[in-house]
């Protein structure tokens, strides 16, 4: 019994083949037709002496009778089996192909040791996230990195290196085994690698460093209006993408992984240097620009262009010409100031005693972004060096809704100094002065105010006189001298308001115009006093004066019941020394003050109830004696 079939010889000895049924078998041979009938003619004329099963010595031109016969029926016979078994053959490669690709991942087919051979995708993940959590340990071990002669210990965890499941699984499925290993073999699929390229660098940067050297980055400076070349010159370096891959290949091997430092050639070459010199720098001098507006013309001289034009390569080394909008502005800042219209911002006063807003006025502003990018567009050509310039409708900072909704509604806090010698003394002056530049100020919710950062440098130039300061523990003539008073009464009127105090400090000694430990000094620029808006409300500072007083009242919407402060007693007294000063013109003469520590408690109620306290404590040194004379011997 053939195991395809029967075979079974007709009458005239042309075999017939029969097949039992095979499910999925294709290309079936016809039946040689029935017992006994009669081969057609031209059945084997067209068949070679090969396919009629004879050698090729047997053929004969002369169609000798001896080819028929027994002879011509083997060979029908063995051809027909041939291809019987062929046909067969193929029928069980289509079952065997079928076997191999039951599941989505195709049989046979391995990752890490792990058969996801049959599996569904999700199957296979599970197995292989199984063998992971496996090896965690030696997964998640940190791994040695080599830089030239420098070595770094990385942990996976801050690189996010690891097995990429999904995708590990993705190419286990999609790719496609050889027809052997289909039939009989297995295949191993390399799991796929992920690292975070960004991380790896920020951590492998620092070691490189050592061993690196920076590549010299391209750039087109000027001297005036000459534009003078730097050429690049390549460093060496970490190429980030490098460094990943080659992590991602060695990790799991075991070994020490060593990233190479590469060459790394700026994008911008000398010979683009050149050429842009030759196109941009030199023709963007040769020649002012004009600009155009609504409100007339500006003109934009050559040294402005090269003071705002930007010929300087980026990270990479690349030469992106740009034009600097702020320089731009700041070159062009008296031609534009003629056809700008400055904004106006609205302002709140207290008038008869109530908070009173003036709206302000929108003005308008050269556009400079978009001028740069038209002027850039210029730039190279030698003719028609003309743009045209928009000026934007411009709000101001502050707008009268803005100030209405900030709730300044009434008087907080106010505090008031006392100060001898009248306006026209020059002490007396530079108070008033001080309180005239604060008076008005807006601290708007969550903004700290600088005394130093508002007013600037406290100097002659500014009007401030000479009058009494403390400079290395003597008092000596200074410009500015009584600003230390408004600053204390400033202090007091925010501490009384319940804002937050930022930076102050007291006097090194203790004058009894001043509450002791709550008070403070201030010069320039070192010493500042600073406090913070800590509420929801705007925060509106009044200063007034009197021939013999100082007042700063706090305007807003109160938060506190009361504000108050406990002192609790001197303690760590110390007396005074006598010390003789030279009696030359500027020596100032002191009766001396006690030393001592003192705290005070900043007391918040609200609703009748004490809310919290704050503490403050200050040690002040004893002021000396001064005695302008000369030592008794």
């Amino acid at each position: 019994m053939n195991p395809y079939g029967e075979e079974k010889a007709s009458a005239d000895d042309t075999p017939t083949v029969q097949f039992s049924a095979v499910p999925g078998a294709m290309n079936r041979p016809e039946p040689a037709g029935p017992p006994g009938a009669a081969t057609p003619p031209n059945a084997t004329a067209a068949l070679s002496p090969w396919q009629q099963g004879m050698r090729p010595e047997q053929e004969k031109p002369d169609g000798d009778p001896t080819l028929g016969g027994r002879t011509a029926g083997r060979g029908r016979r063995r051809a027909l089996i041939a291809v019987a078994v062929v046909a067969a053959l193929l029928v069980a490669g289509a079952g065997t192909t079928a076997y191999a690709y039951v599941g989505e991942v195709p049989r046979g087919t391995t990752v890490l040791g792990v058969d996801l051979g049959g599996r569904s995708r999700a199957e296979a993940a599970t197995a292989l996230r199984s063998e992971l959590e496996r090896r965690a340990d030696t997964l998640a071990a940190p791994v040695t990195v080599k830089i030239g002669d420098q070595s770094v210990q990385v942990t996976p965890a801050e690189v996010d290196l690891a097995v990429d499941v999904e995708a590990t699984v993705a190419a286990a499925a999609s790719t496609k085994p050889s027809p052997f290993e289909r039939l009989f073999g297995s295949r191993s699929v390399d799991p796929v690698i992920q690292v975070d390229e960004e991380r790896l660098d920020e951590v492998l940067r620092p070691v490189a460093a050592k061993q690196a050297r920076a590549a010299k980055l391209p750039a087109i400076t000027f001297t005036g209006t000459v534009p003078k070349p730097v050429y690049p010159e390549p460093g060496t370096g970490l190429d980030p993408q490098r460094s990943a891959q080659v992590l991602r290949d060695a990790w799991l091997q075991g070994h020490p992984v060593v990233v190479p430092l590469v060459e790394l050639a700026t994008a911008t070459s000398a010979e683009e240097v050149d050429r842009l010199i030759v196109e941009l720098a030199q023709p963007a001098v040769a020649a002012p620009v004009t600009v155009t507006s609504d409100r007339g013309k500006v003109t934009i001289p050559p040294e402005v262009i090269a003071g705002s034009l930007i010929l300087k390569a980026d990270k990479k080394g690349k030469i992106e010409p740009r034009v600097d909008a702020k320089k731009l502005r700041a070159g062009l800042a008296d031609q534009l100031a003629k056809i700008e219209v400055p904004t106006k911002d609205a302002t709140i006063s207290i008038v008869s005693g109530k908070p009173k807003i003036a709206a302000g006025a929108d003005g308008q502003e050269m556009d400079v972004a978009a001028l740069s990018r038209e002027l850039l567009s210029v730039l190279p050509r030698s003719e028609e060096r003309e743009v045209k310039g928009v000026l934007k409708p411009v709000q101001p900072k502050t707008t009268a809704e803005e100030l209405a909704g900030l709730g300044i509604k009434e008087q907080v806090s106010s505090f008031t100094t006392q100060f001898s010698g009248g306006l026209s003394a020059p002490r007396s002056q530079n108070i008033v002065r001080i309180a005239k530049h604060v008076d008005g100020t807006l601290v708007k919710p969550g903004k700290v105010f600088s005394l130093n950062g508002h007013t600037g440098e406290r100097s002659y130039a500014q009007g401030y006189q000479d009058a009494p300061v403390i400079i290395d523990g003597k008092l000596v003539n200074g410009a500015g001298g009584g600003n230390s008073q408004f600053t204390t009464t400033l202090f007091n009127a925010t501490y009384y308001a319940g804002l937050e105090d930022v930076e102050h400090q007291p006097h090194s000694y203790w004058y009894d115009r001043y509450p002791a430990v709550i008070e403070s000094t201030i010069f320039y620029p070192g010493l500042d006093f600073k406090f913070r808006n800590n509420t929801p409300y705007g925060v509106l500072i009044q200063t007034s004066y009197t021939a013999n007083s100082v007042t700063v009242s706090i305007w807003s919407t109160k938060i506190y019941d009361k504000i108050s402060t406990e002192w609790g007693p001197r303690r760590n007294i110390t007396k005074p020394k006598v010390i003789y000063l030279k009696p030359e013109p500027g020596c100032i003469a002191t009766n001396g003050i006690d030393g001592f520590t003192q705290d005070a408690w900043r007391i918040f109620r609200k609703d009748g109830k004490e809310v919290r306290r704050e503490k403050f404590t200050w040690t002040y040194q004893a002021q000396p004696h001064y005695i302008c004379a000369e030592q008794p011997s």
